[in-house]
């Protein structure tokens, strides 16, 4: 064996993930949003940028203001000596469900211990309006006997909304049945023996065991779906979450147009005043703003970059696509990152990144960009479909369907291939319509 130590040239390829190509790509899988919040990030570490918003920005933002109203509170006193302001009478829109409850406590008459008690539960109910706890539980945790805990919890169930304060579905269902003004007690004795069933939509089973018509049972679950599972959840609506379009397409003259949506998108410029003192600082300063000038060229090259990406890979899926905003969703192609790929001359991967979370706002309405990407099903007689049409014509079948004869899954993948010439498997219309929530044949079944 040769030990010799010794100096050897050889060559080898590399493929180095710098700085700059890392944020090429962070900033291509940025929505509309998100590169906005990034750059006022930047901003605030590179003296360098300066940021403008667009005049349309400015335009829609003042819009929104102006069209807010503030909510005025008749409830607020104010004497006619007292300095007030407007300001004073604004009350939030919404009342929390807490808030609501200990309304509801200040109106009774009760000891101090037991509206203690009370409140006490109140505070710590769940979002959905429940008691996570045992009453046993809750006695300990205040110190007092489980024979006024109990108290406490059947006056809390006395409340609005109905059905607060229960510890579970089947108590929460019981005590708005029991609240109606007249009781049905067929319809408490199904919820309180027979729940689970009743969800697996066992009629016939149950209707034996009560020794009453499927029909009977069947007006019972009707009416058991309008009462409220979770009468809290009201009260704690999420704030509305905006989605802006990245791009826009529009037909004009026969022709669909795609262009990117910079409404929202900030107009990032240099500080001419930092970029004046470049090579005219001492060393280390200078080397500070040149550093951060690089900075900003790169950034500005990744968005450039990220900007004529997006739209590329747009107008592509627009081209595949056009029989979709021709003729709607049914009409939706079977398509794969690898196509687009190629059409655009990128690596999939691009396209994928080029497309998440990313918005199209249509004459058919807004679309994140993956919705066009569908996968191929079955045969049919002239060229492949879509999943999604697929879906669309699997749920048209089901809603035209004799709900007392439902059609089982075989039955569905039969009228499918007989109807649109698509050929797929009872598997795949069972994996699809669970896809899209659509119960069983036997759990669509209706006695009525």
């Amino acid at each position: 064996m040769n030990m010799d130590f010794g100096l050897y040239q050889q060559q080898s390829m590399k493929l180095v993930m710098t700085n700059e190509l890392r944020q090429a790509i962070t900033i291509l899988q940025y929505s509309a949003l998100d590169l906005n919040n990034y750059l006022h990030e930047q901003q605030l570490e590179n003296p360098l940028i300066e940021l403008k918003d667009n005049h349309k920005h400015e335009e829609i933002t003042r819009n929104k203001e102006e069209s807010a109203a503030p909510v005025y509170d008749s409830r607020v006193r104010h004497d006619q000596d007292d300095e007030y302001s407007a300001i004073d009478h604004v009350s939030d829109q919404e009342e929390g469900l807490q808030d609501y409850l200990l309304n509801q406590i200040s109106y009774l008459k009760l000891d101090s211990r037991l509206r203690r008690i009370i409140t006490y539960l109140a505070l710590s109910v769940d979002e959905n309006g429940y008691l996570k706890h045992t009453a046993e539980e809750l006695a300990g945790e205040l110190d007092e006997p489980i024979e006024l805990t109990e108290e406490a919890v059947s006056v809390l169930q006395g409340f609005e909304p109905a059905g607060i304060g229960a510890f579970s579905l089947k108590e929460c269902l019981l005590i708005q049945l029991r609240q109606l003004e007249t009781r049905d007690l067929l319809a408490e004795t199904i919820v309180e023996k027979h729940l689970d069933t009743l969800a697996k939509k066992q009629f016939k089973k149950i209707a034996k065991e009560e020794e009453v018509s499927v029909q009977e049972v069947q007006y019972i679950a009707d009416f058991i779906q309008t009462l409220n599972p979770k009468p809290g959840a009201h009260f704690f609506n999420e704030p509305a979450k905006y989605v802006v379009p990245d791009v826009t397409v529009n037909k004009i003259n026969g022709e669909y147009i795609v262009y990117l949506n910079d409404d929202y998108m900030p107009v990032m410029t240099v500080n001419k005043q930092y970029e004046a003192l470049i090579n005219k600082e001492e060393a280390e300063v200078n080397e500070y703003l040149k550093r951060k000038y690089e900075q900003f060229q790169w950034i500005k090259r990744s968005i450039e970059q990220r900007q004529e990406t997006l739209l590329k890979v747009s107008e592509a899926i627009v081209r595949y696509q056009k029989a979709f905003f021709e003729h709607g969703p049914s009409h939706l192609r079977p398509l794969t990152l690898k196509t687009i790929a190629e059409e655009v001359n990128v690596h999939e991967s691009t396209v994928s990144r080029a497309t998440t979370r990313k918005y199209i706002q249509t004459p058919k309405g807004l679309f994140e960009l993956k919705y066009f990407f569908t996968s191929m099903v079955g045969k049919d007689t002239g060229e492949s479909s879509s999943s999604e049409r697929v879906k669309i014509y699997l749920k048209r079948l089901v809603d035209e369907e004799n709900k007392q004869k439902p059609l089982s899954d075989q039955k569905l993948a039969n009228l499918l291939k007989e109807q649109h010439g698509i050929t797929v498997s009872r598997r795949t219309v069972a994996k699809y319509r669970e896809e899209m929530h659509i119960q069983s044949s036997s759990q669509r079944k209706r006695y009525t």
